[in-house]
């Protein structure tokens, strides 16, 4: 199946692959986020600047000195939403060395991983993400032209486009997220607009992150909604434990439409635990999830669960079957940040091609594969995948 420009839309958080002539069937996706990332690299440290607003990846290649760590009180091993005293670390990050930006953060990854699987044509991929008008977004907007993504976004000047920090020393990383402009998305300021809903329209398939629940919900329904009543195939990813743990309500209220539900082996356990399953086996879980309520009952729900180094688990019809990962020696193993977004990305590349669930899998792995060799979620110019 031949694959033509604008096959995939992205909004703030939402993305859309479009039909692309010469298809068999015109398929398309379309998906929802919120990053931006900076990476940095060094012999001690390396720093990933995450802009949640718009998923793009920069990157940063600079000497940092352990005192950076210590000057804005940042631990090994650590999650956090950054303060007043943070705020000062991107632009210190920045100020201080040479950066080099790529598109990125999660369902921007899956993307601009999409794309790279497909190759040709470009900009399969467009998005809409809400930025602000500052520096940042017009790097982000130059930086999604670079990697052939088509980007629409809700701009904005009472937030900042997004950040965050992310600082690695060895197996550790400590991660400062100033979501700012992430959490700016407007459903009627950009959604509804009737080009933008055109562009959404056009889309046959559909992927949100599951991080946009905490952001607009509503556009999250009257995409799935649209979805559902039009036969077309909406997915959606778990993205983390805490979505299912404070976000369950609007969680809940979009899993009737969800198609095809990603996840990886601790979402899915904190998703079996908030639902009261009472397993916690993950191709149970798999199975109880596919069984949960659906409006639409012409597509029977896919659920793929990943589980880093162990077999991907997938409900195939009726059945829940085991999909070895790809081998890789340990030594080889340089950053398992994004494998999860690259996975989605692989995956939705062969989905928009209209292959099998086998071979959609197949192309995950590959591609996961490919990222968790690398810093950051980059790869080569051309894969390597047959």
């Amino acid at each position: 199946m031949e694959l033509h420009p604008r096959n995939v839309i992205n909004t703030l958080p939402i993305h859309r692959l479009l039909p692309l002539p010469s298809c068999k069937c015109l398929c398309s996706l379309f998906l929802i986020s919120q990053y931006f990332h900076v990476e940095a690299k060094t012999k001690k440290f390396h720093f990933h600047i995450l802009k949640n607003a718009i998923f793009f990846l920069a990157n940063i290649e600079h000497a940092i000195d352990i005192i950076l760590s210590s000057r804005y009180g940042l631990k090994p091993n650590d999650q956090i939403l950054a303060e007043d005293k943070h705020k000062a670390l991107f632009a210190e990050m920045v100020q201080r060395n040479k950066v080099e930006y790529h598109a990125g953060g999660s369902t921007q990854n899956s993307v601009k991983i999409a794309q790279w699987m497909i190759q040709k044509p470009q900009k399969v991929a467009t998005f809409f993400g809400c930025i602000g008008t500052d520096q940042f977004g017009q790097i982000l907007k130059q930086k999604a032209e670079e990697a052939h993504v088509d980007a629409h976004y809700y701009e904005q000047s009472e937030e900042p486009t997004g950040t965050c920090a992310a600082c690695i020393t060895g197996d550790n990383r400590s991660l400062v997220a100033n979501l700012a402009a992430a959490n700016c998305y407007k459903k009627e300021k950009h959604l509804d607009l009737d080009g933008n809903w055109e562009l959404v329209k056009k889309a046959k398939v559909y992927y949100i992150a599951g991080f946009f629940l905490t952001v607009s919900p509503d556009s999250i329904v009257k995409v799935a909604t649209h979805a559902s009543e039009n036969n077309k195939i909406f997915g959606l990813n778990l993205s983390a434990p805490f979505i299912s743990q404070f976000f369950k309500e609007p969680l809940m209220k979009v899993m009737p439409y969800v198609d095809i539900l990603f996840g990886n082996e601790t979402e899915a356990a904190t998703f079996a635990g908030v639902l009261g399953f009472g397993t916690e086996d993950i191709a149970e879980i798999a199975k109880k999830a596919q069984n949960l309520p659906k409006e639409n009952a012409k597509r029977q729900r896919i659920v793929v669960f990943t589980q880093g180094k162990d077999d991907t688990v997938a409900t195939v019809g009726d059945n829940v079957t085991v999909f070895p990962v790809l081998d890789i020696d340990q030594n080889d193993i340089v950053d398992t940040n994004g494998a999860g977004d690259a996975f989605v990305g692989g995956f939705l590349s062969a989905l928009v091609q209209e292959h099998s669930l086998e071979e959609c899998i197949r192309a995950g792995h590959y591609a996961a594969n490919v990222i968790i060799r690398r810093v950051g979620c980059t790869f080569p110019e051309k894969p390597n995948y047959q």
